[in-house]
């Protein structure tokens, strides 16, 4: 069996590509608390340029996930067949995330826009109309109800 050891050059181009990832994570992340930070302390901020800084900050955190993916789960220095393997469930998992954030938002919709006290069955009668109807003499004979 054959034993190979890498060279210290190896070793010093490793050691330089992770302080690299690490930087660039860290990087990332004080990016995206600093943004989210600039949410939270101008709750008066434009609902447009709030949503433009959401959406950045969603694009770095796939850009930290892509590293993560690639360098921790080493599937940087793998073959395609192998990627593909796990991008296709991670892509399914992403679709089935959206998926149920879509229907969460339509059921808090339809919550928010349901009224319990509505009764198809009630008339709602003006008062006027009603003590005219009382004021009627007694002679004039009342219409018959139609049956329901």
């Amino acid at each position: 069996m054959e034993y190979t050891t890498q060279s210290h050059g190896d070793y010093a181009a490793i050691k330089k590509e992770i302080w690299k990832v690490t930087i660039i994570l860290s990087v990332l992340t004080i990016i995206e608390l600093l943004l989210g930070l600039w949410i939270f302390l101008k709750p008066d901020m434009n609902h447009t340029l709030k949503l433009i800084l959401k959406g950045t900050i969603i694009i770095l955190m796939l850009a930290k996930s892509f590293y993560i993916v690639a360098y921790f789960m080493h599937l940087k220095h793998e073959i395609k067949n192998m990627i593909m393997t796990i991008i296709l469930p991670l892509t399914l998992f992403i679709w089935f995330i959206i998926a149920f954030l879509y229907e969460g938002h339509s059921y808090n919709n339809l919550k928010n826009n349901y009224d319990r006290q509505y009764n198809e069955g009630t008339i709602k009668v003006n008062k006027a109309e009603y003590k005219h109807d009382a004021a009627k003499p007694a002679t004039q004979e009342a219409a018959p109800e139609p049956a329901h």
